[in-house]
């Protein structure tokens, strides 16, 4: 039996007029690229945006602009649409209560990262998390999920029990995104595949490196394949079958792929420990533990290339590729994901498009967000560099704007509508104490 305990707040909706001018919009929107601008990029652009969305995108001075509009002159700047992150386990909420501090979506947030998407966050915790964030009761990157995944315990013996447990996802859990890993063999596998076409469901998986299993579900119809397929190069009826089926291709490149686990690349090239805004965005224990030590190896020794490049014929067959950090580096870790991606040979602005655009087909959602697209929401990331130039120049961002509010990256400070100070974080004070000389005086005088 079920009953409804309804708890209802207001959604976080922004008020106001602002028009962005000046910068050049690299949009991943399909019809500006067949109206002139090659590559959908707008030079000199405007962008409005009233209240949480974009209302009109041109060049400047073709936009008509409404009474008491706020102008912000972004001359010399790039903007993309909001960066969508398709596998991040948001690994460091808190479990079995609500965390209204909690890090990971802010350090996403302040890196350009307005959308995360969990593929099994192992409870109904982040459920809460998709509703504070919503509600405006916590800064950060907007969260959808697939709620728990369906695992071999489910066991379910026909395709009706599978229809009743994706009913209660449907219909309590409120998502139509779902994760299925190794639920049983293939025939419980086609029911599941089965039943969320029945119920509008978008499945997701992964072939836990099995290339057989990987492949079969492919053509079984789920949606999504998650992490890397073991096997590279992938050749032509592989991505053939990839290509024409659309299924999307999350790599996860900065973890397991067959090979070392490509973050261990990219942590020991640079020395990150006392970087100003990790250090603002993630605590300090967390710096310690997941940049301070990594095993240095020759690029040679590393799978990821050679998996990202299979990934780039993936695209260039027609076919789909989201970008998934999968969550140990929240924020820079997706820009390492993109930064590898290139590393396979994609161009910067395939790579941009899986990040953005790719994204957002990849969960269902890109008639809401993806593109510099009037009428879908106002997720947009401000950068003081050409991405199109070099993908690295994803991280100069400046100003990130999620659900129509626009923030300074640098601190999350609100700038538009409102002037909000971002709230001082507890780990800013987590920091030891500094060691008085006259405490150690008898510890040494006990080592003598």
């Amino acid at each position: 039996r079920a009953f409804n305990a309804v708890v209802e707040l207001p959604r976080d909706q922004p008020s106001g007029s602002l028009l962005l001018s000046g910068a050049t919009a690299i949009t991943m929107d399909a019809t500006v690229e067949k109206t002139g601008p090659e590559n959908g990029v707008i030079e000199n652009a405007d962008i409005l945006v009233i209240d949480n969305r974009i209302m009109a995108i041109g060049p400047r001075g073709q936009v008509a602009i409404p009474a008491g509009t706020e102008v912000r002159d972004v001359s010399g700047k790039y903007i993309v649409p909001g960066f969508i992150d398709t596998h991040d386990h948001i690994a460091e909420i808190r479990r079995g209560l609500l965390d209204l501090q909690t890090w990971a979506p802010a350090a996403s947030l302040a890196y350009g990262v307005t959308t995360k998407f969990d593929p099994s966050p192992l409870s109904i915790d982040m459920l809460a998390y998709e509703d504070l964030v919503d509600a405006g009761l916590i800064i950060g990157a907007r969260i959808h999920s697939t709620g728990p995944a369906l695992f071999s315990f489910n066991q379910f013996k026909s395709e009706d029990e599978v229809l009743s447990v994706l009913k209660r996802y449907r219909d309590h859990y409120r998502t139509f995104n779902l994760k299925m890993y190794r639920t049983g063999n293939r025939r419980v596998r086609q029911w599941v595949a089965m039943a969320s076409a029945q119920l509008g469901m978008m499945p997701t998986t992964e072939g836990a490196l099995a290339l057989k299993l990987d492949l079969s579900q492919i053509m079984d119809g789920f949606a999504g394949q998650e992490h890397a397929l073991p096997a590279a190069p992938l050749y032509r009826d592989v991505v053939t079958l990839m290509a024409d089926s659309r299924v999307s291709y999350t790599t996860t490149l900065m973890i397991t792929n067959g090979g070392p686990q490509g973050q261990d690349y990219f942590i020991s090239q640079h020395d990150l420990v006392e970087d100003e805004k990790l250090n603002r965005f993630w605590p300090r224990y967390a710096i310690d533990i997941k940049l301070r030590q990594r095993t240095w190896r020759t690029l040679d020794d590393y799978f990821f290339p050679l998996v990202a490049e299979s990934a780039a014929r993936v695209v260039r067959a027609g076919g789909l590729v989201g970008i998934g950090s999968h969550g140990e580096a929240p924020g820079i870790g997706f820009h390492w994901e993109m930064q590898a991606h290139a590393m396979g040979g994609m161009t910067t602005l395939e790579v941009l498009r899986a990040a953005t655009l790719g994204g957002a087909e990849t969960i269902g959602r890109d008639a809401e967000f993806g593109s510099l697209t009037a009428g879908k929401y106002a997720d947009l990331v401000i950068l003081a560099r050409n991405p199109l130039v070099a993908i690295e120049n994803t991280l100069s961002v400046q100003q990130v704007m999620k659900n129509g509010r626009l923030y300074d990256a640098r601190t999350l400070a609100e700038i538009w509508p409102r002037q909000l100070e971002r709230t001082r974080p507890w780990f800013w004070n987590d920091v030891p104490a500094p060691v008085d000389e006259h405490d150690l005086k008898p510890v040494k005088e006990d080592l003598q």
